[in-house]
């Protein structure tokens, strides 16, 4: 399980699911209510809340894939039989089951129970209606912001997930992201073939090696790490861009090319 980690008034610990996911659990340091974030499997978070004398109060969904969304069915019928109200918080333009709020780039949510607040990011790109939950301390980016890496494009365009990779690289550097899936290492290993001399990249894989060694989180990274280790935050770097244009056998110098040609090569590495 990941290192718990302690905001000003909250904890958010994760809770393994399935090979890799990782169902993000908050609560709150003066109540027993919980926030789920994307939990695609319900027997996991109901042991959870009943390890810990916990109520579920709400759920945040960041898209629709089964592995973010297969546990909402049963978490909502094991609420109705507790008798707890259930908020469920989704995207808008995403058949998300019991959904009670629709969501929306630049919406507001605050969660009463947990005394939290986020604002809605749209990140088109891995799925079209994806979003991200954001405050001044905290990024739950669902399949769209990986550590060292990006979610695949399985639904938009190339174009679409740079933008949205661009909004959040765009986020204060302090900002810790929390993303659904330990593939950090994996990550790191195409980002070395990427960009082999850049240190802060070098240095990261050494640690990441060293807390995968003993089954530790790599989780939350940051912003501020993101922009200095994740090739797909740094489609502008020179070197990226040659490695690329290598990779490719043609001058890429844009951008969006290099994204493009990057998650391609992801795609097949």
């Amino acid at each position: 399980m990941p290192q718990s980690q302690i905001t000003t008034k909250n904890l958010i610990v994760g809770i393994k699911a399935f090979s890799d996911n990782y169902i993000w659990a908050i609560s709150s340091k003066s109540s027993n209510y919980l926030t789920l974030v994307d939990p695609g499997d319900a027997q996991v978070c109901i042991e959870y809340l009943e390890r810990n004398n916990l109520i579920l109060s709400s759920i945040l969904v960041t898209h629709h894939h089964a592995d973010h969304i297969g546990g909402i069915e049963r978490l909502y019928e094991y609420c109705q039989e507790k008798n707890w109200p259930l908020e469920i918080y989704s995207p808008k333009n995403e058949n998300i089951p019991h959904s009670t709020h629709k969501l929306k780039q630049d919406d507001n949510i605050h969660l009463a129970s947990l005394d939290l607040s986020f604002k809605v990011i749209d990140l088109p790109g891995h799925t079209l209606g994806h979003i991200a939950y954001h405050n001044e301390n905290i990024l739950f980016c669902g399949d769209t912001l990986f550590s060292a890496g990006c979610g695949r494009i399985f639904e938009g365009s190339p174009e679409q997930m740079l933008q949205s990779l661009t909004k959040l690289k765009n986020l204060p550097e302090r900002t810790l992201v929390y993303c659904t899936h330990e593939y950090t290492l994996a990550n790191l290993t195409f980002a070395l073939t990427v960009d082999p001399s850049n240190p802060e990249l070098v240095h990261y894989y050494n640690q990441v090696q060293q807390l995968r060694a003993v089954n530790k989180s790599t989780l939350p990274s940051s912003i501020l790490r993101e922009k200095q280790i994740n090739p797909f935050l740094r489609s502008f770097d020179m070197n990226i861009q040659q490695s690329v244009s290598e990779y490719a056998n043609k001058s890429i110098s844009s951008e969006l090319d290099t994204f493009t040609a990057l998650r391609s090569w992801k795609d097949n590495f």
